[in-house]
């Protein structure tokens, strides 16, 4: 099933804030208690500057690169901008922020000194963990001990407190990042230990599919575990985001409670070529060991400093913004 966007970025916004508005009503919440994040993998420079003049402020990466890239266009963007100030308020602030400090809690929160809220909503793996927490104002992709304990060592030593989603494989599927529905309360149980790391609740991702309805049952499954967490207390009595829904099924996951959904085609448009066309695509991984864990590490560091060789390689030809 192909869907048809609107022609304007603005058109296309405006049409996912009045989705995202009715969904809330019809399941009786108010618009301003969903929390739109707008994931920019498939956006250019231009459109992610465009939809932060439009007033929005949360924004969403796969990939820690283009997690740092993006994020630094945006702060320099912001910067110019603050010499002639025309940004117009933000039409999806909510008036009780539920990203608001934890009153007894002095301490600083990982990403929340910037102007807009960036989420890491994409795999990460241990070796990218310290960049996507240096950025990020909610990591929803902890699916593992290790990548929390790598966190927590960040975390610690910057004295700060990184905020987390677990991500939880409620489809059952291969392809699927997220630790098993049964793991989920063990691995919470066990970030609860860790000082500098508060779990604020779920995420996951629902099967592929040309039929929205087809992501309900994930859905549930996932709101029915988020619910039992957070009545057993976890995240310091702050375990209250539930992040679910897509482009092709946020209306869905509105519906089951989430109170994040994840948009990008809806907002940016159909992919385009030369955007991101050689990202790997998300992949199974082997089972955990420390080993294996290690290994891809390793291998991704040689990947990375090929990747920054080439970079710099090619900078002083490269137009800036």
């Amino acid at each position: 099933m192909t869907t048809q966007y609107a022609d304007t970025l603005q058109q296309r916004y405006s049409d996912v804030c009045n989705r995202v508005a009715v969904a809330a009503r019809k399941a009786g919440r108010k618009p301003d208690q969903i929390y739109l994040v707008a994931v920019t993998k498939h956006a250019d420079a231009e459109q992610v500057k465009e939809l932060y003049e439009l007033g929005h402020r949360d924004f969403g990466e796969n990939h820690v690169q283009q997690l740092v890239q993006r994020s630094a266009i945006l702060d320099e963007y912001m910067n110019r901008l603050r010499l002639v100030p025309t940004i117009r308020r933000d039409p999806t602030s909510q008036s009780v922020s539920l990203f608001a400090p934890a009153p007894a809690d002095a301490r600083a929160v990982a990403g929340d000194t910037r102007d807009v809220r960036w989420h890491m909503i994409g795999h990460l793996q241990r070796n990218k963990a310290k960049r996507a927490a240096e950025i990020s104002r909610l990591i929803h992709s902890v699916d593992s001990l290790r990548l929390a304990e790598e966190l927590q060592l960040y975390a610690l030593k910057k004295d700060v407190v990184i905020e987390v989603l677990v991500q939880v494989n409620c489809s059952g599927e291969a392809s699927k990042f997220g630790c098993p529905m049964p793991a989920a309360i063990p691995l919470c149980e066990q970030i609860e230990s860790m000082m500098n790391i508060r779990v604020r609740g779920l995420m996951t991702m629902a099967p592929y599919s040309d039929h929205p309805e087809d992501a309900r049952p994930a859905f549930a499954r996932c709101r029915e575990l988020f619910e039992e967490m957070r009545r057993e207390g976890y995240g310091e009595g702050r375990f209250n985001l539930l992040s679910m829904g897509m482009s092709g099924d946020f209306e869905v996951g509105i519906a089951e409670g989430a109170n994040i959904v994840r948009v990008g085609t809806a907002i940016f448009g159909d992919a385009r070529v030369g955007i991101h066309d050689d990202e790997p695509q998300e992949r199974p991984e082997a089972p955990e060991t420390d080993e294996a864990d290690d290994a891809r590490d390793a291998a991704d560091d040689t990947a990375s400093d090929s990747d920054a060789d080439a970079e710099r390689d090619s900078s002083e030809g490269r137009v800036r913004d």
